[in-house]
């Protein structure tokens, strides 16, 4: 906006050309949206079927028995791998052995079209009234989101159908046409993942009692065929292992996220943890029926399907990973009175739905009970307790809206200013800005570790060439000064542990000190200060990706001394690639000096008094003391950590502009003398 506010074209009809332009704008984000659904699609399938067969489709080939044809002779559940019902086995039945091995090309492609159609009736489905950017939009949207859960690439990976039940209600509750056919389609549905049958009762109290009927008939009619068709199996499934549990891997494994499994992982079993089980499954049934109905009358149908979707899950006995869908439709669910808190809940559903646990919460041991079970809590969370808001809200459309500083020019015409960047005034919302500094931290950390050039004697080498290059230039420099500093500091002990100290605690305690006082106390410094460093993080990964660097204690021959890690031994061919926790060559640039640098520059601008400014500054030189003296960086990776936050504050001023408060107190200044005149101004 700020470029075409300052481009000097002719104003002409600026009615007309903002509409042409905003259509441009959406044609052009539709297509790119198409386009990244379209390479998700094809990354997805071809990590699938680029895969050795028997390592690929394990779900699809326990269908096949060894005659070619579906366990003819045999149980469905002899080896308890196979967890569908009895008639999700008799519709496979006809299947041979070479009708299998096509169908592994066959199933990965039609899984693919299911997921297509899913997300464009879930997209279809959302309520009204839609904006024209999110009707456009929302398609490719649900379609990327969909390829990247964890459920998809699951259902894709292991040849499961779990796509298939969901797919059947959205389209018995917003394509079929006549009650009957609707109720069919979740009947079938239910005897495919029998908790399924929790749709029956919304329908009844929505007003739709012949689906509510047909759904019941439905699946009566299909269990009692497959029962007819094979009566052991449904015996099996239905008596023997209670709908399924047991089947498919240990109930209390992480992967079962329901009611029951949580309740086994912490401990519980025999009566109790069956009657806890029942009477919370009752309970969650009850309340997320009450909100799915008032959310149906709302006129928000695809949100009570979701909220209903995650009751089934919770209160199934075994709910696999593959068939947690639910949870990422509750996606559509408006939430927050104000702008800033609108994405708080989509964001957490998606983040939960395509990322591993492990890489939201940290490895400690009082947070492994949410850990282990964060998708079956966002599923209750969604069923009985999130306060999605009403369509008669008149927060619904239009929440109370952020406000954002004066708009500035683009640093240069070709280079925009960032939309996402735009300077806001108010302090972002807490629990959004914990899940993304959490994830963009573990994503940093993977990246860090995966940038090692391999635990191989090769990439141990290259690394240590580099660091042989930075020893010649710190020589031609004349700066050579790591292996003096290092011994001279090991011969003081109280000198010693104190930069052992510095090196291990600071790196992380002052700049989430310094961010946490910036959230609290300046929120429009908060946001500015958070895009530099995350610019210059980001910077730094591709440093460690593009130069793997010894630090001077992994070079051998220097006789540099661990302070902090202790005697190393250098005969390991892989020593130093990697451990659990880093990457031992990520030290072009170095990011400790680099965040030091960065919480003393934004001290020093920010604080209001000499000697916080001073104490700023006394970071980032302590901090490089404490690199050197450990001999844990070269003193070119200081410069290199410099270079990056400095990189890091430039994009952001050329992405964003100058800090929001600046160009705020200019504004409020040169607004002064007006004011001033009006008052003078006689009446």
């Amino acid at each position: 906006m700020a470029n075409a506010e300052h481009s000097g074209r002719p104003t002409e009809a600026p009615g007309a050309t903002a509409v042409g332009g905003t259509r441009a704008r959406l044609r052009a984000a539709r297509l790119g949206l198409w386009l990244l659904a379209a390479v998700l699609a094809v990354r997805q399938v071809a990590a699938v079927l680029t895969t050795p067969s028997g390592e690929r489709l394990t779900a699809l080939e326990t269908w096949v028995g060894p005659e070619g044809v579906l366990h003819v002779s045999g149980s469905l559940y002899d080896s308890t791998r196979f967890t569908g019902t009895p008639f999700s086995g008799l519709v496979l039945k006809p299947l041979t052995r070479p009708a299998a091995e096509a169908l592994g090309w066959g199933w990965t492609f039609g899984t693919l079209l299911l997921v297509v159609a899913l997300g464009t009736i879930a997209a279809r489905a959302l309520p009204q009234p839609v904006g024209r950017r999110t009707a456009i939009l929302a398609a490719p949207v649900a379609i990327s989101l969909l390829m990247l859960s964890l459920p998809v690439r699951n259902t894709l990976w292991l040849g499961q159908t779990s796509i298939i039940p969901v797919l059947l209600v959205l389209l018995g509750c917003f394509a079929a046409h006549g009650q009957r056919l609707s109720g069919a389609l979740i009947g079938i549905a239910a005897a495919l993942q029998p908790t399924l049958l929790i749709f029956a009762p919304l329908l009844w109290f929505t007003g739709r009692r012949q689906a509510a009927t047909a759904t019941g008939v439905t699946f009566a009619a299909t269990t009692a065929l497959a029962w007819a068709a094979m009566p052991q199996d449904s015996y099996t499934y239905w008596v023997h292992h209670l709908a399924g549990t047991g089947l498919g891997g240990p109930a209390d494994d992480l992967a079962n996220q329901s009611l029951h499994g949580a309740l086994l992982r912490l401990g519980l079993e025999g009566p109790l943890e069956i009657g806890l089980f029942l009477l919370l499954g009752a309970a969650v049934v009850i309340l997320a029926l009450r909100r799915a109905v008032r959310y149906a009358h709302d006129g928000q149908l695809l949100l009570a399907v979701a909220v209903t979707g995650c009751a089934a899950m919770a209160v199934a006995p075994t709910a696999w990973q593959h068939q947690l869908l639910w949870v990422l439709l509750t996606a559509v669910g408006r939430v927050g009175k104000r702008a800033r808190d609108r994405m708080v809940w989509p964001v957490a559903v998606v983040l939960v739905m395509t990322l591993p646990a492990k890489m939201m919460l940290p490895n400690m041991a009082f947070l492994h009970p949410v850990r282990d079970n964060v998708v079956l809590l966002a599923a209750l969370a969604a069923a009985t307790a999130v306060p999605f808001l009403s369509r008669t809200s008149p927060y619904f459309r239009t929440p109370i809206p952020t406000r954002y500083a004066p708009p500035v020019p683009a640093r240069f015409a070709f280079v925009p200013l960032l939309p996402f960047l735009r300077r806001v005034l108010l302090r972002p919302n807490l629990l959004l800005e914990l899940l993304l500094i959490r994830v963009t931290y573990a994503a940093y950390a993977k990246v860090r570790l995966a940038a090692t050039g391999g635990s191989n004697s090769a990439g141990r080498a290259r690394a240590e060439e580099h660091g042989q290059q930075i020893l010649d230039l710190e020589r031609l420099l004349q700066m050579d000064i790591e292996h003096a500093v290092n011994h001279a500091v090991v011969k003081i002990g109280w000198l010693r542990e104190f930069f052992d100290f510095y090196y291990t605690s600071f790196h992380f305690i002052v700049p989430l000190t310094v961010l946490g006082l910036l959230y609290w106390r300046r929120p429009v410094d908060y946001r500015w200060a958070r895009s530099a460093l995350g610019f210059a993080t980001l910077l730094a990964l591709v440093g460690f990706w593009l130069y793997p660097l010894a630090p001077p204690r992994l070079m051998p021959g220097l006789g540099i001394i661990d302070t902090v890690h202790g005697v190393q031994d250098f005969s390991q061919p892989d020593y130093g690639t990697l451990t659990h926790l880093t990457n031992q060559y990520a030290a072009m640039p170095s990011l400790h000096f680099g965040w030091s640098l960065w919480c003393g520059l934004v001290i020093v601008i920010i604080a209001p008094k000499p000697w916080m400014k001073t104490l700023g500054l006394l970071h980032p030189l302590l901090t490089a003391a404490a690199i050197v003296a450990t001999g844990n960086h070269w003193i070119l990776d200081a410069a290199g950590g410099a270079v990056v936050v400095g990189a890091g504050f430039g994009l952001t001023y050329l992405l964003q502009g100058p800090r929001a408060r600046t160009t705020v107190a200019a504004a409020e200044l040169s607004s002064e003398p007006s004011a001033q005149a009006k008052d003078r101004t006689p009446s």
